[in-house]
């Protein structure tokens, strides 16, 4: 429903939704913001805002200025401290490196300038590191922009349908994001949605952007995609802080460039900050391939299932193709009952009648059908036993088999030595009873 007099004037709000994660998000319509921030803010209708126009005059040539001086004081409070005037402005240094090394603290070095402060984007701070996010790929004809909250994503999620009544009301420390887009509506019932672009311009106004404070929103951003211009002005200035060494090594590294874009972690809170992000994507990672598992789990179910019914209705074909035959055949006997044998009917008896007296025939083709029979069914007896008879047996059993059976070996060679003693001593016995019954019948003679 249209909206007059709220956030929005006589636009329509057409939902917000929550990030997934490091890429896109995504924004079904639930809602929106509306009179809950009250009147008073004028129309949003048309979106007749006029973009801010850039400064004239020399600003980032101050910036450049500013950030010279400041290099050169971090300098000096690190080399060449005057404050103390003798041998402890060494120590005084080494203080003051360590403070810059580490990303905290202040630089004392001199009576008459004011100390320098150390933070964590300055150039000589070592807990720097650059890792890899995604490219937005969103347009800017989405009109997606994201409103983080001081509020838990859960509180604000399960007051989705009341927003306009209770986002202002819920309590909570930790920080959630909220991604809009504004669909115009006009009289004649046409509908567009407003672009990112004209949405921030418009939430950044001073009026609009006190309003949205008071229901507990920090900062606002666009949702957009990188122009090819941005991406490069980007990726050709390294961040404030981090080394350009290290920048180019990291846009070498790059493993997808098409995909991801190099971003500096500037001390341990950043670090967390990423890893937790990095926990939270792996999670659903993790949830979605468990769900891909247990679609193909059920994939897997429904093949078995349909082989199955495949090879039932296979033998169900088979089945009727014999009964169909047969109503066939005896149908055909009705219908040539009493009529005399015809000339074809003739010739394809004595067809078969060749073809049965070949196959009786014991030297042509039964012996040879005969012997293949029985090779096809030796063929399925072994391989039956060989897929049953599948033993798995222990390596130290089979060590103490081998040597039982080695030792069965031995034994039974030495019986075999002491059986052919055994027989050369009865060749000689019988020798010696030959021998000795010669002489005995030598002497009766």
């Amino acid at each position: 429903s249209a909206l007059p007099g709220g956030l929005f004037g006589n636009t329509q709000n057409k939902g917000f939704g929550f990030p997934t994660g490091l890429g896109a998000a995504t924004a079904p319509g639930v809602g929106g913001f509306g009179a809950a921030l009250g009147g008073g803010l004028g129309g949003f209708g048309g979106f007749n805002i006029q973009a801010a126009q850039p400064q004239q005059g020399g600003l980032f040539g101050q910036q450049a200025q500013h950030g010279q001086a400041q290099l050169y004081q971090q300098v000096t409070a690190l080399s060449a401290p005057t404050l103390l005037g003798d041998e402890r402005d060494a120590i005084l240094a080494k203080w003051n490196q360590l403070q810059a090394y580490w990303g905290t603290g202040k630089g004392y070095y001199s009576n008459s300038t004011p100390a320098v402060d150390f933070s964590l984007e300055n150039p000589f701070c070592r807990f720097k590191a650059v890792g890899y996010s995604c490219i937005p790929g969103n347009k800017d004809e989405d009109g997606l922009v994201a409103l983080c909250l001081n509020k838990r994503e859960a509180d604000v999620r399960a007051q989705q349908q009341h927003l306009v009544e209770s986002l202002f009301k819920l309590l909570g420390k930790l920080v959630s994001h909220v991604i809009v887009y504004v669909v115009e509506r006009s009289p004649n019932g046409t509908s567009k949605r407003i672009a990112a672009s004209t949405l921030y311009s418009f939430v950044e106004q001073a009026n609009v952007k006190a309003q949205l404070a008071q229901i507990g929103v920090l900062m606002s951003v666009t949702r957009t995609e990188l122009s090819q211009t941005q991406l490069k002005q980007l990726l050709q200035n390294a961040p404030a802080g981090v080394d350009p060494i290290i920048w180019e090594q990291a846009k070498v590294d790059n493993p997808e460039p098409e995909k991801l874009i190099p971003v500096p972690m500037v001390g341990f809170k950043e670090l967390l900050r990423r890893l937790k992000i990095q926990e939270q994507m792996t999670k659903q990672h993790q949830t979605r391939v468990d769900i891909i598992s247990g679609d193909i789990s059920d994939l897997q179910k429904n093949q078995a299932t349909t082989v199955a019914k495949i090879a039932q209705y296979k033998r169900k074909l088979m089945d009727l193709s014999h009964r169909v035959l047969q109503v066939l055949i005896k149908q055909e006997i009705q219908r040539k009952s009493g009529y005399a044998i015809q000339v074809d009917e003739e010739h394809l008896r004595v067809q078969l009648d060749t073809i049965q007296s070949e196959l009786n025939a014991p030297t042509q083709f039964k012996g040879r059908l005969n012997e293949l029979m029985s090779q096809i069914r030796m063929q399925n007896h072994f391989g039956a036993v060989r897929s049953e008879e599948r033993y798995n047996v222990d390596a130290d059993v089979l060590r103490e088999i081998k040597q039982h059976l080695k030792q069965q070996q031995e034994g039974l060679g030495h019986l075999i030595s002491v059986i052919k003693d055994d027989l050369e001593d009865i060749k000689l016995i019988e020798h010696g009873l030959t021998d000795s019954g010669h002489i005995r019948s030598g002497l009766h003679s």
